[in-house]
């Protein structure tokens, strides 16, 4: 006869250790039948609008349309810190935002090489365009600065030691001289107004006539022309310094 706590045991060892062991794994043809037909819908999107004439049109109307909700989703989720916007702010930016992303998903669409569903692409140049939107709004009207004030502003207050704090402010007050010195107009105004002043780089590029590209490759040039002056200096900075 089995004991209260035998019986316990013995019901266990029936039990299935885990509800993954009764999983069966996915048919591989459905995972077939499910990427043909991912493949077929996003070739269906292609075809409708590379045609001409109203099935085109029609096709340019559905996508702006989910263009148009992605841009709703991404402008309001921003509400919290957009306090500059006010009243129909919000639905004219998502306007613009869905109509900027249809002409960027035109112009490339034969960049689409099928790694995901045709709409996921699209959606993802809808939310890109209302958050650059949004940044731009908040700066319009407003000056950009593209000088610093003053280097000693970005000392850590926060150090943990005396030593920690001198050796934070010889690096800075380096780092103002060759900033100073080592950089051209272009790539001092562009560091500046970026890394110190906090100018979102597509306003920056809007701003300045020229593009998202040029301004990173500016910023990267600019940063390694530093990086070699403090290591001439015997100062280095290591990637926590150098990415705040």
């Amino acid at each position: 006869m089995l004991t209260r706590a035998q019986g316990r045991s013995a019901d266990r060892s029936t039990t299935p250790r885990s509800a993954s062991v009764d999983r069966k794994p996915m048919n591989p043809s459905n995972i077939s039948v499910a990427a043909a037909s991912v493949a077929q819908d996003s070739q269906g999107w292609i075809e409708r609008l590379q045609a001409n004439g109203a099935e085109r049109d029609a096709a340019l109307v559905e996508l702006h349309a989910l263009l148009l909700r992605a841009a709703r989703f991404e402008v309001n989720r921003r509400r919290a810190s957009s306090a500059h916007l006010r009243g129909n702010d919000y639905d004219d930016l998502a306007q613009q935002s869905a109509d900027d992303a249809l002409v960027a998903i035109l112009r490339k669409l034969g960049d689409f090489r099928g790694d995901s569903r045709f709409t996921t692409w699209a959606y993802k140049f809808a939310l890109y365009e209302a958050a650059a939107n949004v940044r731009k709004r908040a700066w319009q009207g407003r000056e950009i600065p593209l000088k610093a004030e003053t280097w000693p502003l970005i000392v850590d207050e926060h150090q943990r030691s005396a030593q920690q704090s001198v050796e934070t402010t010889d690096v800075l007050a380096a780092l103002g001289e060759a900033i100073d010195g080592e950089l051209s107009p272009h790539q001092r105004e562009v560091l500046v107004a970026i890394t110190l002043n906090g100018v979102p780089i597509d306003v920056l590029a809007e701003r300045l006539n020229t593009t998202r590209g040029a301004l990173y490759k500016t910023l990267h040039d600019a940063r390694q022309k530093l990086r070699a002056a403090l290591l001439a200096r015997g100062m280095g900075i290591d990637a926590d310094q150098e990415s705040s």
